[in-house]
């Protein structure tokens, strides 16, 4: 007797004090946080996804992973999390079923802790997966940031995608676990969710309401990187569609669980309402505001840009990428140094040129530009790039004006790879890198910002031929014949000749056609 009004007390006591209630959610919800690391799934995955991070991160960068654009590393920080998310959906289901799976439950109806609390500590045991998310992916993204390369602004609402997709994952299964109590749902549900994604994809065509139905909207731009300000994505919407989902699905767990309180059903409505309206308002799509930005970005992004000097030529650019004159620069005097004649002391313009009309997900080609004397330069540097560029660059020197360098199919076309490979570092490298085969022998397609070159095996081997050869005597005899060299139908046999290299068998260009 004495034992059941010791207990009536306590509870008494309990009741009268919410804080030592919450203090007992919190206490149980630590346990159900370490008792997670137990299971294989969550403890693999956490491992892996970290590791993964870690080694991306602090391994050796070059080429374009060493000018990273910070307004795609914030969507890039999404991906990473996603295991880790489905392992905590799988595994806290089951933690939550324990009592059940072992019989326990009439045990637990007797303690003071009602059963809705013992969810809302369920619910809570992921917030420290969540806040662990948190830290890889302001790590990543600080590191990227610090790069001596980088450019561009990230977004926090991008940022936070990740972490709030690991609460969602965790608040989803208990909620499964209260509404169906059977350890076999959680592994149904996760194949049930990827097929029903897939057939709401499929079934509306890829449109911007279902697709941002998804807690994670991978928009992976091709070739072009936008200004961060036309980037365009919903992304504070769909923050606040994820963080009001969260709050429906833990508030739903709650109610199921016996959770009949004004304030959680004050609080389940509000979650609703957030859900809806972010849901609403992530589905707008592009605002005619945004359209006419990017249309005028890909038409005169002269409006847009600022430009600088740098040895009497002139770099233009969007202002996230003003700071990357000096890379461009030195590509430009390094190909004009290997010119002759005028094309010497040719000042140019390099301006930066994207096409942003499509959206992030298409990779359109950029027309060249017609003006005498005018480059163009692409938004991402580094690796490929660089080379491509180069060619870019030589073949405005070699012909003039940009429109016509994709037109080249004489002789000029060994001119132009000379000046790009002429003064490179490591030309051979470089020249399987502007091939679009990454060959450094017959015929291929030479990559350039805008329309390429076609080069013939003839005029391969003629270039392999003066790459052999030193390369101030190469360059010397360049400078000497530049006029014969640019003249326009000018063969590859008379280039050879003039270069005094082996003349190629079997050569014939268009002019010879």
């Amino acid at each position: 007797m004495s034992v059941l009004t010791k207990t009536a007390a306590d509870t008494a006591v309990t009741e009268a004090d919410p804080r030592r209630s919450w203090a007992a959610v919190i206490a149980l919800a630590r346990f159900e946080a370490r008792d997670l690391l137990r299971y294989l799934p969550v403890a693999a995955t956490l491992l892996l996804y970290i590791g993964l991070t870690a080694w991306t991160l602090f391994r050796s960068k070059d080429g374009m992973d060493a000018f990273p654009a910070l307004q795609d590393v914030d969507r890039n920080t999404q991906t990473g999390p996603l295991l880790l998310g489905i392992a905590l959906f799988v595994c806290v289901n089951r933690c939550t079923l324990r009592s059940r799976r072992r019989g326990t439950d009439r045990q637990f109806d007797v303690l003071v802790m009602e059963p809705w609390r013992r969810t809302v500590a369920h619910v809570l045991s992921v917030v420290p997966y969540a806040v662990l998310t948190a830290v890889v992916v302001l790590g990543e993204f600080t590191r990227q940031a610090l790069r001596p390369g980088a450019a561009g602004h990230g977004s926090p609402a991008e940022l936070a995608v990740g972490p709030l997709y690991v609460l969602l994952c965790g608040a989803l299964g208990v909620l499964l676990a209260r509404l169906v109590p059977s350890v076999f749902a959680a592994p149904v549900a996760v194949v049930g969710l990827f097929v029903l994604s897939v057939f709401v994809s499929v079934g509306t065509g890829g449109a911007q309401w279902s697709r941002w139905l998804s807690p994670i909207v991978d928009e992976v731009s091709g070739a072009t990187v936008f200004p961060s300000d036309l980037i365009g994505r919903p992304a504070a919407w769909h923050a606040l569609y994820l963080a009001g989902l969260i709050l429906l699905l833990a508030l739903g767990a709650v109610l199921a669980s016996g959770g009949r309180g004004r304030y959680v059903q004050i609080g389940a409505a509000g979650a609703l309402v957030l859900t809806l309206v972010g849901a609403v308002a992530q589905s707008a799509g592009v605002s005619p505001e945004l359209a006419a930005a990017r249309e005028r970005a890909s038409v005169a992004p002269q409006r847009d840009q600022s430009c600088v000097e740098r040895a009497g030529s002139t770099y233009c650019a969007f202002p996230e990428w003003t700071g990357r004159a000096d890379d461009w620069a030195q590509v430009v005097d390094r190909v004009r140094s290997q010119a002759g004649g005028m094309a010497a002391r040719q000042p140019l313009l390099v301006r930066q040129r994207i096409e942003a009309r499509y959206g992030l997900s298409v990779d359109s080609a950029i027309s060249p530009l017609t003006t005498p004397g005018q480059v163009t330069v692409g938004a991402r540097w580094g690796g490929n790039r660089v080379p491509e560029f180069a060619v870019g660059v030589a073949s405005v020197l070699v012909t003039g004006v940009e429109s016509k360098g994709g037109e080249l199919c004489d002789g000029r076309v060994v001119t132009v790879m000379w000046l790009v490979l002429g003064g490179s570092a490591h030309p051979l490298a470089d020249f399987a890198d502007v091939r679009l085969d990454d060959s450094v022998t017959g015929s291929a397609y030479v990559l350039a910002p805008t329309d390429g070159l076609s080069m013939s095996a003839a005029q391969t081997e003629v270039v392999r031929h003066l790459l052999d050869r030193p390369r101030a005597e190469m360059t010397a005899t360049v400078k000497r014949n530049w006029n014969a060299l640019t003249a326009p139908g000018v063969t590859t046999t008379r280039v050879a000749q003039l270069l005094g290299v082996k003349e190629p068998k079997g050569a014939k260009d268009c002019a010879e056609e």
